[in-house]
Formats: C-alpha cells, sequence, structure tokens
C-alpha cells in the first residue's frame, strides 16, 4: 500500500502550518526557479501530478490556461484543494499518481511539484506521462535533490553550538527506499541520483530541455539572512523536457 501521511490528521495539520501552505507559491524557495521553466500556458491542457492545496493548479489557470486536471493520493489535499479553488475548468482528483489513467495526447504540459520522491518507481512514471502530452508538450517536474535525499537523517552537521558545518553526503549511489523525519517519523522517501532521473526522462522518449538546482533568490537571501545556506547545497532539482 502507498504512503499517505497526509491522511494523518496530526501530519495534515502540522503541513498547514508550512510557509509554502500558508502563503502558497511565493513562499517556495524553488518557486522564482520553477516558474520560468515552464512554457506559455495560454491556451493549453494542463496535468499537475501531487496537486497539493492547487496553488499550481490555480496559477497556469490565470495564466490562460484552457483546462487543468490536479491529481493528489491525500482526501486532505483535495478536500483543501477545492475549497481554495473556485474556477471551473479546474478538476481535481483524488487518486496515487501511478495509477491514473488519461487519453493519449490530452494534455500540453504535465507538471509536478515534490512528488516524485514519493514514488517508487519514477521511469514508470515517465512512460506513463509520454503518451499523456500531445507532439512537442512539456514535461516539468521538481523534486527533492538527491544531494538531499540521499541519507535518510537529510540534515546539516552541527558544531556543539549548532551551527552548520558541513551537509554531509553518504550512499549516494545506493537508490531506495529511505525512512526520513518530515513533520513526523517513518516518512518514506525514494532516493535516486541526479543521472538516474535524467536518464530515465530520457529513456521514456523525451528530449531534456533544462536542468536547474535550487538557490535562494536575491529577495530571499536580503529578507531572510538564514537563507545564504540555501547556497551551500541545492535541496531541489527540477527538470524540462519535451516530447519529441
Amino acid at each position: 500500500m502507498k504512503q499517505n501521511k497526509y491522511d494523518n490528521q496530526a501530519f495534515f495539520e502540522a503541513y498547514k502550518e508550512m510557509p509554502r501552505s500558508v502563503k502558497g507559491l511565493e513562499a517556495a524557495g524553488e518557486w522564482h526557479i520553477v516558474k520560468e521553466m515552464l512554457p506559455d500556458l495560454q491556451g493549453k491542457a494542463v496535468l499537475d501530478l501531487g496537486c497539493g492545496f492547487g496553488w499550481h493548479c490555480r496559477y497556469v489557470k490565470e495564466q490562460g490556461a484552457q483546462s487543468v486536471i490536479g491529481v493528489d493520493i491525500s482526501e486532505n489535499m483535495i478536500i483543501q484543494a477545492q475549497a481554495m479553488t473556485d474556477d471551473p475548468e479546474i478538476f481535481y482528483i483524488k487518486a496515487p499518481l501511478e495509477e491514473v489513467s488519461f487519453d493519449d495526447e490530452q494534455f500540453d504540459v504535465v507538471f509536478s511539484s515534490l512528488a516524485f520522491h514519493y514514488v517508487e518507481d519514477f521511469s514508470a512514471i515517465c512512460r506513463q506521462v509520454y503518451p499523456y502530452l500531445k507532439p512537442g508538450g512539456m514535461f516539468v517536474f521538481s523534486v527533492e535533490h538527491p544531494i538531499f535525499t540521499a541519507r535518510a537523517e537529510q540534515d546539516w552537521h552541527n558544531d556543539e553550538e549548532g551551527n552548520h558545518l558541513h551537509w554531509p553526503v553518504d550512499h549516494y549511489h545506493t537508490e531506495g527506499l529511505r525512512e526520513t523525519n518530515f513533520l513526523a517519523d517513518n516518512v518514506q522517501k525514494y532516493h535516486r541520483t541526479v543521472a538516474s532521473y535524467m536518464n530515465d526522462v530520457i529513456q521514456a522518449g523525451f528530449r531534456i530541455q533544462e536542468v536547474e538546482e535550487s538557490t535562494p533568490s536575491a529577495e530571499a537571501l536580503e529578507e531572510i539572512p538564514e537563507m545564504k545556506d540555501e547556497l551551500r547545497r541545492p535541496m531541489f532539482l527540477m527538470i524540462a523536457a519535451e516530447k519529441r
């Protein structure tokens, strides 16, 4: 059975208090990069895999998308997204990402934000997404960076005063399940290397157009001094690829 921590009420209540849950996309440290990787959305049909609260669904519709479908495994997420959305052209579906099915060439853009590191078989997701897209369609996604997911601890090495000394990386080439702590214990994530992410996309038939690793924006560095530590290692990996 696929893990779904977000329908644990205590976990979900904690998630709702996170800045990106309260303030939306502008509180997401990677968003200033991701939005520049998206294609022109005017008149497009868009699929969002792992839509969460629907922030990205509403954004692409505001940018002129014709229709938007958001998918999430969590009933809590879907209920919240529906409550925050007032647009008849945005539809939400409760289902695991691996189990939804759509028509061939139904979408111009398939997008996903920070969901695929919860998926055991990313290569299968790539093969699943490819036929959904029209020729020339775009597959754009973000995941936790493999430097971040390599160790289950996902944390800095600190000195006795709690100062960040360095970000340790270990077992990088040992792909697979990591039991991590994110708002709760025993959260299941899947580590894979940068090469694996890129090769899975390529082998599914896509042409990679852009690869980015997150850095904080100039505004974030000015407003939040501690964000300077985000320049010491990337937290997110982002890939944009085209259906050939």
